[in-house]
């Protein structure tokens, strides 16, 4: 196998599919956009496909693609053989992995607490709109 296929991320134990999907990983969401802009061109079915398959896996809305996120992951995990090294890089991605979920705890309040706020206008409204139309 050649040094460009392993760089590319090529499996040789994944199907076509999964080679394709790295290859398309590789090459960045506009290689999907562009595969998905072609499906459609050829047999629009396809493209559907394609873009159905972008939006489940979160590649659609993402800044990088999920199977580059979980490599760069695996990679992460893997002892380099320099023990100091090795435990500042476990304490520093537990202290990420800690401030991310904060963060997104954080989010998730926000997003709560400003659903309430546009509820309770929401009901407010309503509850005006019936005073209304009973006293008319």
């Amino acid at each position: 196998m050649s040094t460009l296929t392993q760089n590319a991320g090529y499996t040789p134990r994944g199907g076509w599919f999964s080679r394709a999907e790295n290859w398309l990983d590789d090459k960045g969401k506009s290689a999907w956009i562009a595969a998905m802009v072609l499906g459609y061109i050829f047999f629009w079915p396809v493209g559907l496909a394609l873009m159905l398959y972008m939006i489940w896996s979160k590649r659609m809305f993402s800044s990088s693609s999920c199977a580059r996120r979980t490599r760069a992951t695996f990679s992460a995990a893997r002892p380099t053989g320099n023990k100091a090294f090795d435990t500042y890089k476990a304490d520093t991605l537990r202290r990420l992995e800690e401030e991310q979920n904060n963060f997104e705890s954080f989010l998730e309040r926000l997003r709560e607490a400003k659903d309430k706020s546009e509820f309770d206008q929401f009901m407010d409204e309503r509850a005006k709109r019936n005073d209304d139309a009973a006293t008319a």
